[in-house]
């Protein structure tokens, strides 16, 4: 007989996303189990249980659907056979057809095409006959492989047919998408919330710079005028109508020339997101907690502008290749900084191992002091 307790969620990954999940549940009172293979994974040591199992081990599953009132994941590799199986007999947020989609690029970009949302132009290269067919005027291009790429991996940037047909060979051949480079005047991203009654709510839009493929820093709200920020939230909201989604969903857009394009859309609480933790009521894993229970979505409001900043393993080895404790009493002496730490014990280059939000009245002041606040870290 099921032990089933409406007050029992479950998360299908333990990354920084399902920590701050945990923690968002916990304080509404829900007790949280998260599945996840790392007997170290940052959600796993906060949740009040851990089923240190991989995500297509069957009896971990069935002790999520024996315990857990609902489910839902932190990433989109999760296998789509696992949501499957899962969604037969308990509740399943986002469902498995909207993470099919949003984990591979090659169906993401049909999808986007097939329901006539702006998409920049792409050429789709699953073997070596496709990259015949590449005029020579698409290039300099990105080529990306479709699945399990992230944070710039799976990625070569191309000028011509025969930097192509070298990338797609390191590449082991596998499925990839083929992106023409887009003179870019900004990129931005809406972080939002639908609810199984279609209600719909998205946070305040967020500016985004990336280095070295990985999101920098986050400006919020972004610097664009309210033209652009509406149609960039009705084409979020249209999205996720069209997938019939429930939960947190992130759309990322490149603006070209006063023109939207969607870059891709992520099934789950993002990383442009991060700033809602402490510039709004109602941050992006409130709405992931409230979009999968029967609370009401309600409407984030900020009560302050934000700059938010990455921290990866890289500053512990900013003295060269010597690891070394960065000084975060720099970011734990200000005022109107918080550091959010995520958990992982070992720095790596390129790891996200923190992120602190900026708060204040004048963005361009916080984005110096961001900015500046980071270079202190790194010396």
């Amino acid at each position: 007989m099921s032990t089933r307790d409406s007050k029992i969620l479950g998360m299908l990954g333990g990354g920084q996303l399902g920590r701050f999940f945990v923690v968002a549940a916990q304080k509404l009172g829900y007790r949280v189990f998260v599945l996840d293979p790392d007997k170290k994974s940052p959600a796993g040591l906060v949740a009040d249980q851990h089923i240190c199992k991989n995500f297509d081990d069957y009896d971990a599953l069935d002790n999520i659907i024996e315990n857990c009132f609902a489910v839902t994941t932190e990433f989109e590799n999760i296998p789509s056979t696992t949501l499957a199986y899962l969604e037969k007999s308990i509740t399943v947020h986002p469902s498995s057809f909207a993470v099919s989609i949003a984990q591979n690029r090659i169906k993401e970009k049909n999808f986007l095409q097939d329901n006539n949302f702006p998409v920049g132009p792409f050429k789709v290269i699953e073997k070596k006959d496709h990259i015949d067919q590449v005029p020579h005027n698409f290039f300099p291009a990105i080529l990306k492989v479709a699945q399990f790429g992230y944070d710039g991996k799976g990625q070569k940037m191309v000028t011509n047919i025969e930097e192509l047909n070298q990338a797609f060979v390191q590449l082991n051949f596998v499925p990839c998408v083929l992106e023409k480079k887009l003179s870019l005047d900004i990129e931005i991203s809406v972080v939002m919330g639908r609810s199984l009654n279609s209600n719909s709510v998205c946070l305040p839009l967020a500016e985004n710079q990336h280095k070295n493929g990985i999101l920098d820093i986050t400006i919020s709200p972004a610097r664009v005028s309210e033209n652009i920020a509406s149609k960039a939230r009705e084409y979020a909201q249209a999205i996720a109508e069209k997938l019939d989604y429930v939960g947190v969903l992130a759309v990322e857009f490149f603006i070209v020339d006063n023109t939207l394009y969607i870059n891709e859309i992520a099934p789950r609480p993002h990383n442009s997101g991060h700033y809602s933790l402490d510039a709004c009521n109602l941050n992006q894993f409130d709405l992931q907690v409230r979009t999968l229970t029967d609370l009401e979505l309600l409407d984030p409001e900020p009560h302050t502008k934000s700059v938010m900043v990455n921290l990866l393993g890289d500053i512990w080895f900013a003295n060269k290749d010597k690891l070394r404790e960065p000084n975060f009493n720099i970011l734990l002496n200000e005022a109107n900084v918080r550091l959010h730490f995520y958990g992982k014990e070992e720095p790596r280059r390129g790891r996200k191992m923190a992120h602190f939000n900026v708060l204040g009245d004048d963005l361009n002041n916080i984005l110096d002091k961001a900015k500046k606040l980071k270079k202190l870290l790194m010396n």
